[in-house]
């Protein structure tokens, strides 16, 4: 799971949270035909099923198609942890998913045993990568030392407005790979100038200049939209690079801290880094 083909299409992902519907197959579709292959979903998101039945509609080979999902931290048991997983193949209309990701650290923090549930999956076949939502640095070198198996994205909220150097330099020393939600901070980041003068100065969208930083800090998107010229758009981002000078203006953003996801939004999250 670790080749040259899997990390390109890795690389840029479509992410389905919240699309439901006609929205969520009409936004797939949109997708597909711009040439998203990576497919994000999650047993929280409550759409499995609707992905799988838009996926098997497009008439894409299942081996051209690289679906995530991810397990919900009521289902990290013994009892509960792989039947979860036999039932998101099912909505998913597929024998296995190429990236299964464990979607929050447990309550209280103690991620061994979810861990190394994520281990008994592949071995049953069931998956052909694992890795981790969430994670905090420290929580990053626990896990990679609790298991064997490679652990090849820990999916974090990642954007110009939020410094995750920390997460970064775990990123490097633990070899687990930093992957994007909130991309475009929700729609924050456009607030900011800068992102629409470095647009013009490139012949690119302010998204665009944005979802490019996130790559060059060697961190793969997950971006979702409903509106085709968009989602072409945001999938379209592989033929400039920022320079080194452009890079640190926008680094320079971080300082703003401006953070989506809190204990005040969601129960499972942990103490931030």
């Amino acid at each position: 799971m670790t080749s040259i083909y899997f990390r390109k299409t890795f690389q840029r992902s479509f992410g389905t949270w919240p699309l439901r519907g006609q929205e969520l197959s009409g936004a797939l579709h949109a997708a597909l035909e711009a040439g998203y292959r990576s497919i994000d979903t999650a047993q929280m998101y409550g759409n499995e099923a609707e992905v799988g039945v838009a996926l098997a509609a497009s008439g894409i080979p299942r081996a051209d198609l690289c679906i995530t999902t991810k397990v919900r931290p009521d289902n990290y048991t013994e009892e509960a942890f792989l039947p979860s997983i036999e039932k998101s193949l099912a909505d998913l209309k597929t024998d296995y998913v190429d990236v299964l990701l464990l979607h929050w650290p447990p309550i209280g923090g103690d991620i061994v045993g979810p861990v190394r549930l994520l281990e008994k999956a592949v071995h049953a076949g069931y998956v052909r990568a694992i890795g981790v939502s969430n994670f905090t640095a420290s929580m990053m070198r626990t896990a990679k030392a609790t298991i064997a198996t490679e652990l090849v994205s820990n999916q974090v909220e990642f954007h110009p407005l939020l410094d995750q150097t920390k997460l970064l330099a775990a990123a490097i020393e633990t070899g687990i790979p930093l992957a994007s939600y909130c991309s475009v901070a929700r729609g924050k980041v456009f607030s900011y100038p800068l992102f629409s003068e470095l647009g013009d100065a490139y012949g690119k969208s302010a998204a665009q200049i944005v979802l490019r930083w996130i790559l060059q800090k060697g961190v793969s998107i997950n971006t979702m939209s409903t509106k085709p010229d968009n989602i072409r758009a945001n999938f379209d981002v592989m033929d400039f690079t920022l320079s080194s000078i452009d890079m640190a203006r926008i680094d320079a953003l971080n300082a703003t801290g401006y953070r989506i996801v809190t204990r005040e939004k969601s129960a499972y999250a942990p103490e931030f880094d």
